[in-house]
């Protein structure tokens, strides 16, 4: 793959559902991104740390093809899908018709019934998007992600705008529709303990490039006392420049 605009015609690396080199980024004279190098393998669960303004964002939209200013070698899986942290519902089209909204292929209807029946929605296929809660909302954006099977799914703070107790609900919605689909994750958060509870893999985005990572060899649930996840959280928040006793 010769450098180029960022484009999402090439193929990965081989045995990869996402890859990127040399990605870099600039808005005007402020450079965001600066030389990102990243694998994401079929199957894997990744999550990316950074401070605000650190281009986490950014670098999801490159490999969601929604910026075509980035300049580097970008590789990604045939079908890739995205849910941001608003749900951005057509609020003129009912749930259903939400979920099966472009797609293609046979019997879109009774795909998208089946997507909004694995996030327990069959009650809501005819409702408006307006009289969802919240959390309801984010399902339907997660049906409406999953229902083309995406070989990689990118997730943009989904859970920032929920309650605490909608947000454990939905990781573990999440956790289980990925076990069921299996397809590679970017998941762009500001919370480090989500990101230990859900990934595999914790990246942290510092600099315009990928500073730090960890693996999390945990089975799940895992709780959020694990000895080994206190250990990698207080790790992970000094490299954000958080003394971890502040958030204690």
């Amino acid at each position: 793959m010769a450098t180029r605009a960022a484009r999402l015609s090439a193929e990965p690396a081989a045995g990869q559902a996402a890859t990127v080199r040399g990605l870099t980024r600039s808005f005007g004279d402020r450079r965001v991104l600066g030389g990102v190098d990243l694998d994401i393998a079929p199957g894997e669960f990744v999550a990316l740390l950074g401070r605000s303004g650190s281009g986490k964002s950014t670098l999801l939209r490159v490999l969601a093809g929604l910026d075509r200013e980035a300049r580097g070698e970008i590789g990604v899986a045939t079908t890739v899908a995205v849910s941001f942290q608003e749900p951005r519902l057509v609020p003129w089209k009912r749930v259903l018709a939400n979920v099966a909204l472009g797609l293609r292929g046979p019997d879109p209807v009774g795909r998208a019934r089946a997507a909004l029946a694995e996030v327990g929605l069959t009650e809501h296929l005819n409702a408006w998007p307006l009289t969802l809660s919240g959390g309801e909302a984010q399902r339907v954006s997660l049906a409406r992600a999953l229902v083309r099977e995406p070989g990689l799914l990118l997730l943009d703070e989904p859970f920032g705008a929920l309650d605490a107790l909608t947000k454990i609900s939905m990781h573990r919605l999440v956790v289980d529709l990925w076990a069921r689909h299996r397809p590679g994750v970017l998941l762009v958060t500001h919370d480090v303990d989500e990101a230990l509870l859900l990934a595999d893999r914790v990246l942290v985005l510092d600099g315009g490039r990928i500073a730090h990572e960890s693996a999390v060899p945990l089975a799940r649930p895992r709780h959020r006392d694990h000895h080994d996840l206190v250990a990698l959280r207080a790790g992970l928040l000094r490299r954000l420049g958080v003394d971890p006793e502040e958030t204690a």
